[in-house]
């Protein structure tokens, strides 16, 4: 075993959007500073989540445009689509990636030691090496950024052919003319949109009582408008009953929201019902770090964990969204909190969540039903992208809305909720209000330019203060 000769100021385990950004800040303060990967650096967002993912989605906004060329004026014969070149344009785009963090490291003096990482007593983390051997690493921080792996549905474990995860899925070699996603969150939907688009009849099934259920209703109802015009079958408050996959199609029993049974046969299954932690043996119970009863780790404002000189940040830690963003921002709030700088906790409540299906979907803030429950009496100010000159031009406005929530008596903006074209670009005009404490007056009175689809957030706020929009 090789141990190291110095200590490091900070050692990360795990390279994804939570330890790679942590790394670079890390670098930039002038801490001595090793990042563990056993895989690919960037993690899963950049090798088999967010990245590939929104490669594979364009060409899937690529070939739909093409489709309504027509309308444009614009002539174009037999249409094809071809998964293998999709893919292709995907592990180009992610190979990139990849190596963009590469150079990222090497600029900012970070070590990349390749093997996987256990917490190995107070200031050490010994190493697994990829190439043969052990090394360890002394350590005065450590941070785990070891992420998360898709969930399998209890009695229907992947068999990485017709049983799939999010992961499988980004390794398909052939089209399934039938795809059944169970689960409709962010994942769910985005695969449902993207293969519909490609060609495959698609199901979504959800055991909530809608689809997109951590969006506000009104969302959730015009995705399902949106998903029946497009011939995406969504049921909701459904309950698998059981899965069969040894006959030539696989075989899924459930009971409907009436409480009918019902069977469907389809080619492939995307399960796609969250994650579990990869906190299993990385000597975290050892090392002291505090689980909560799902195995993700408890940290506090700080990131820091119940060992001291331990933080987490990212999907591995309990009671926070699974975003790229938001591992991001904690890797650099526990970073410089490590090199003793004023930091301040991470408000959770105004991330901003984007999902990227046709029609896209972001929000950030409380919905009209969270925040009713939590007391406040709330006022709405909502505008349809069917009124907008710019989503008429770019043949964009058949779906969706922007919906401001705001606080009845002081107008402070609690939410923004956006289903429509660009909904994940325009959301951070609404991540700058939240941050801000804007109220719908400050919006009413921001001067967006003409035409534009940000103009439909105006609308909204002329809605919300005013009870009238001007334009519909």
């Amino acid at each position: 075993m090789i141990v190291s000769d110095s200590v490091y100021d900070v050692v990360i385990i795990g390279s994804g959007p939570g330890g790679y950004v942590a790394a670079i800040r890390a670098g930039q303060l002038g801490l001595r500073t090793a990042i563990v990967e056993l895989g690919a650096l960037g993690g899963v967002c950049l090798n088999v989540g967010c990245i590939p993912t929104k490669s594979l989605l364009h060409a899937a906004d690529v070939l739909d445009e093409i489709r309504e060329a027509k309308r444009f004026g614009i002539s174009i014969g037999e249409v094809g689509f071809e998964l293998a070149g999709a893919m292709k344009h995907k592990d180009a785009v992610v190979k990139a990636s990849t190596e963009g963090v590469a150079f990222l490291m090497k600029k900012n003096k970070v070590e990349v030691v390749a093997g996987r990482g256990v917490i190995a007593g107070r200031g050490a983390v010994r190493v697994q090496l990829t190439a043969g051997g052990e090394r360890t690493l002394a350590a005065k921080n450590i941070i785990v950024s070891t992420g998360g792996r898709p969930r399998p549905l209890p009695g229907a474990e992947f068999d990485r052919q017709r049983i799939l995860s999010s992961t499988d899925m980004l390794g398909l070699k052939e089209m399934p003319g039938s795809l059944l996603a169970i689960g409709a969150g962010a994942i769910g939907v985005e695969f449902a949109s993207m293969f519909r688009t490609f060609g495959s009849e698609v199901t979504v099934l959800e055991a909530l009582p809608r689809i997109v259920p951590n969006e506000d209703e009104d969302v959730s109802a015009e995705l399902s408008k949106a998903f029946q015009r497009r011939g995406i079958k969504a049921m909701a408050g459904v309950k698998i009953d059981g899965i069969d996959a040894g006959g030539e199609k696989v075989l899924v029993a459930l009971i409907d929201s009436a409480g009918k049974p019902k069977q469907i046969a389809v080619d492939t299954i995307l399960v796609s019902i969250g994650i579990l932690p990869n906190t299993q043996g990385i000597g975290l119970e050892d090392a002291g770090v505090k689980l909560d009863s799902r195995g993700f780790i408890e940290t506090d404002g700080f990131l820091r964990t119940s060992a001291d000189g331990v933080y987490a940040v990212g999907d591995c830690t309990a009671n926070t969204p699974w975003l790229a963003h938001k591992a991001s921002a904690e890797g650099i709030l526990a970073v410089e909190h490590i090199a003793g700088q004023h930091v301040v906790p991470i408000s959770y409540g105004k991330i901003a969540a984007c999902t990227y299906c046709s029609p896209e979907i972001a929000s950030i803030g409380l919905s009209e039903a969270r925040a009713k429950a939590q007391g406040h009496e709330v006022k709405v100010g909502k505008f349809s992208f069917s009124a907008n000159g710019k989503a008429r031009a770019i043949g964009q406005n058949r779906f969706g809305f922007v919906k401001i929530v705001a606080e009845k008596h002081y107008d402070e903006v609690l939410g923004v909720h956006i289903i429509g074209p660009n909904a994940t670009e325009m959301i951070g005009e609404a991540a700058v209000a939240l941050s801000h404490e804007a109220t719908g007056a400050s919006l009413l009175h921001t001067i967006h330019a003409h035409p534009t689809l940000h103009e439909v957030i105006g609308e909204a706020a002329h809605a919300l203060v005013h009870g009238s929009a001007l334009h519909i």
